[in-house]
């Protein structure tokens, strides 16, 4: 009886402590890429051009596809050069910070390559990135206005 009391104690502490020990850890890449995205959205609205820039990779390409009432679809596009000098001319973001939001999901990595939905305060960014000399950079993004608003 006492073996049987000593193991049923032991397997309680066993359960209690196993979900600490046992917590999903994200995987080493899935982190990066999240803090590569984290550093483009969060330098954005800090106005830290360096942050974005340390994000971008050199063939950096933004397509932002513009619609709304009586406008034509239109795809403007934005080199990381650009991005880059509007972030530091511009300063911060004018958005509240009680209205910033960055809702990071990791799609897709395979290899050198992943694939990001940023949900940001009024628009959508789908984003590519890849992986160079051992740091995940954005090469792409496809952003789409989610709001009313036509900029």
């Amino acid at each position: 009886m006492k073996t049987f009391a000593f193991a049923l104690g032991a397997l309680t502490i066993a359960l209690f402590t196993l979900p600490a020990a046992s917590q999903p850890q994200k995987p080493p890449d899935e982190t990066a890429v999240r803090d590569t995205v984290a550093d483009y959205i969060e330098g954005y609205y800090t106005g830290d051009a360096s942050r974005v820039e340390r994000s971008l990779h050199p063939h950096y390409l933004k397509h932002m596809i513009i619609t709304g009432v009586d406008v034509q679809l239109r795809i403007v596009d934005k080199t990381g050069l650009e991005l880059v000098q509007e972030v530091r001319t511009h300063g911060p973001s004018d958005l509240p910070v009680s209205e910033r939001k960055e809702q990071i999901s990791v799609l897709d990595i395979k290899d050198d390559m992943a694939s990001v939905k940023l949900v940001a305060a009024h628009w959508m960014d789908y984003m590519t990135l890849l992986k160079s000399n051992g740091r995940w950079k954005i090469v792409s993004v496809v952003l789409r206005r989610i709001d009313s608003q036509v900029h």
